[in-house]
């Protein structure tokens, strides 16, 4: 009896490890899949500034994997929200507009019909990715 109650609970151990594996490998990283979309042409696949396109802009692209070095080692997520978002930002660029694209605005349009809270989730996804890709 002992042994029957114990090999129950081991097939059910085993089963929810099993079914969290490949829960784990399904999840979607919505944060990478923004930016492999949005900003790797630019800011390059690892985020070091070295994209493909970075040799036809003005500008060099950051390297967006020590921005909480250059911030005093804390991860300046709303500088970085603002960034993207780019929608409120005063600041005009050398040649009278921003360098980078206005995410937050094509967001929102690519949404039918348009929505912030769609838009500041695909933000905020794209925010906490870029935490995560940190040196330490």
């Amino acid at each position: 009896m002992k042994q029957t109650k114990a090999g129950v609970v081991q097939i059910i151990l085993v089963s929810s490890l099993c079914g969290s594996t490949v829960y784990a490998q399904n999840a979607v990283d919505l944060g990478k899949m923004e930016y492999e979309s949005s900003c790797a042409s630019c800011h390059g696949t690892a985020a070091k500034g070295d994209g493909a396109l970075q040799k036809y802009l003005v500008k060099a692209p950051s390297d967006l994997t020590t921005l909480t070095k250059r911030n005093g080692g804390v991860f300046p997520s709303q500088r970085v929200w603002a960034t993207v978002d780019g929608r409120t930002d005063t600041e005009i660029g050398p040649h009278g507009a921003r360098e980078m694209p206005v995410w937050g605005q094509l967001y929102r349009t690519d949404n039918t019909p348009p929505s912030e809270h769609s838009t500041s989730k695909r933000i905020g996804a794209l925010v906490e990715y870029l935490s995560r890709l940190q040196e330490r």
